[in-house]
């Protein structure tokens, strides 16, 4: 149950963002075992202005960085999401191009009981 906020610089066409929902939603199945149809994710834009990065840990990062964040359940193994990582950099270099040094990714884990997935129910406590 994975729920993805994805933010870029403003400017790309909409295949370019579809290619993105559709490069992350592939690693997830492959790296996490995520259900089919399991796609809860945002892209939001940002103009030059709203959007700082640096060079920071030695990667020389450019206009086209991308950041990902996910928030999963707490029951992801190490391995697991290392395997992620992997494979969502390979597939957005594939499609839609994003070089590996422009992909950011940060990984929030919660617990189960605290997500509630629609009836105001809480459906994994």
């Amino acid at each position: 149950m994975p729920l993805l906020h994805i933010s870029l610089r403003a400017g790309k066409p909409e295949a370019h963002r579809q290619a993105i929902f559709d490069s992350l939603y592939r690693a997830m199945r492959d790296a996490l075992a995520v259900p089919a149809d399991d796609q809860f994710m945002t892209i939001t834009e940002h103009d030059e202005a709203n959007f700082r990065y640096g060079a920071a840990f030695g990667v020389a990062r450019s206009g086209d960085l991308v950041f990902i964040q996910m928030t999963v359940f707490n029951t992801r193994t190490v391995e697991q999401k290392k395997a992620f990582f992997r494979r969502a950099t390979e597939l957005l270099g594939e499609s839609p191009g994003i070089r590996p040094e422009d992909v950011f990714i940060n990984i929030i884990e919660s617990a189960k009981e605290n997500w509630s997935v629609g009836h105001g129910l809480a459906q994994f406590a």
